[in-house]
């Protein structure tokens, strides 16, 4: 196993936005792993402590952010997920911070976000990533190998509760979060290879995904599922000789087709002009594939659902919201919580406040719901065109809270790659 010195010269390294090894990866991720099953689902973070949300592959922001907020472990550190996808380098941003987690294990704590997921990071970037720069798809293998044991959540002196996202019905205590079995991919909603199935009365269609209920039209069945899902295209035709059907068609023979985030933005008249529609297959590659291979679907046809619920999946999906109770996500994946439930979880576990990331907030923090939640997002300028500021959150010794805003890092001369993620900002 590397020593510290062996690990001080890698951060070094990484502090330069130079890529480790692969075998040196595999190695700090083993470390990582070995660290990370030792801790909690809410993992106790003393005080201080300073507080970071998104990063998204922002390199050179996050190396800002340590700038204002001062390097490790001179600092302690509490990052609550979305380390990678997006931005640039996610290689170097996640290994960055596993590295100093592996140095500094008391002093750093990195819980998971909802982009540490296989799935997600086969759309948004990282794979990709991880396949140029490697030239294999072995080093995001070791990383979404090892965001499997990262903490859901964390507690800052019993009174702060940390998280990526946001709160569950199923989860009214600490207690119950603690009992949850993390090691595992989250069920949150992903990209399967190819989304579709043939309508058939036999199929039970998900109550949160309602495409395919009944006879309707298009337009109806496209107002539906956009309030439930953030797929850019929604296509629902039989082809008939090449032309449109009527508007209203019985679910009963009408095979669906799901074109998730395509660049092209292919119409529905144009793909059954041409007999073909844009899929994602494999690791989020865009591929043509011909309207009656899609028909028939993997195996003979059928429903080939994600799955998008769970206590898990809402920690790391839900987002606070102004309507009372609970709702249905926009995101297809979690809930939105109202004032009323996140003052009541907080006075059910003696806590003063939620702290959480996931969402882009423009002054790079914001306080909602009667200040029981506090939203943070340490990604500046998010994507590269947002103009955003970005803030992280000090905790002192005697939980005494501060926001240091910060800019983005002076532009650096980016990678010639093409940028093809989906433009949704999950």
């Amino acid at each position: 196993m590397p020593s510290n010195a062996d690990l001080d010269r890698q951060i070094e390294h990484l502090m330069e936005c130079k890529p480790l090894t692969e075998a040196e990866v595999r190695t700090l991720c083993d470390q990582a792993r070995a660290i990370l099953v030792e801790e909690w689902n809410v993992q106790p973070v003393k005080c201080p402590v300073t507080v970071c949300g998104d990063i998204h592959g922002q390199f050179y922001d996050l190396i800002e952010l340590f700038r204002i907020g001062g390097n490790a472990p001179d600092t302690n550190y509490l990052f609550m997920g979305d380390y990678v996808d997006r931005g640039y380098y996610s290689v170097e941003t996640v290994t960055l911070l596993v590295a100093l987690k592996v140095r500094y294990r008391d002093r750093i704590t990195i819980l998971r976000g909802n982009h540490e997921s296989r799935q997600i990071t086969q759309v948004y970037g990282f794979y990709d990533e991880c396949l140029r720069k490697y030239g294999n798809a072995n080093v995001w293998k070791f990383f979404t190998d090892l965001f499997d044991y990262l903490p859901l959540t964390a507690l800052i002196e019993s009174q702060i509760f940390c998280l990526h996202g946001g709160l569950s019905p199923s989860l009214d205590t600490l207690d119950n979060i603690q009992a949850l079995d993390r090691i595992q991919e989250p069920r949150g909603v992903g990209v399967t290879e190819v989304v579709s199935f043939s309508c058939s009365e036999s199929i039970k269609i998900p109550p949160k995904m309602p495409w395919g209920q009944g006879d309707a039209s298009g337009v109806r069945l496209w107002s539906e599922f956009s309030g439930f899902c953030f797929f850019s295209s929604f296509c629902r035709r039989k082809r008939c000789a090449g032309s449109s059907p009527e508007r209203e068609w019985s679910c009963k023979d009408m095979p669906v087709f799901l074109d998730w985030c395509s660049p092209q933005r292919v119409g529905i008249d144009s793909s059954l002009e041409r007999n073909w529609v844009n899929i994602l297959k494999g690791a989020g590659k865009l591929q043509s594939c011909p309207l009656d291979d899609l028909r028939r679907g993997r195996d003979g046809g059928g429903l080939v659902p994600v799955p998008h619920e769970g206590p898990m999946c809402d920690l790391l999906w839900s987002d606070p919201d102004d309507r009372c109770g609970w709702g249905i996500s926009p995101r297809g994946a979690g809930y939105t919580f109202g004032q009323d439930i996140a003052s009541q979880f907080n006075h059910t576990n003696g806590l003063s406040l939620i702290s959480r990331a996931h969402q882009l907030v423009m002054e790079g923090y914001n306080w909602c719901q009667d200040k029981n939640v506090v939203t943070v997002f340490s990604a500046p300028n998010y994507c590269y065109r947002c103009g955003n500021m970005a803030a992280i959150l000090e905790i002192g010794e005697n939980m005494e809270q501060n926001f240091l805003q910060f800019d983005p890092a002076p532009r650096q001369i980016e990678p010639d790659t093409a940028r093809k993620t989906p433009d949704y900002f999950l």
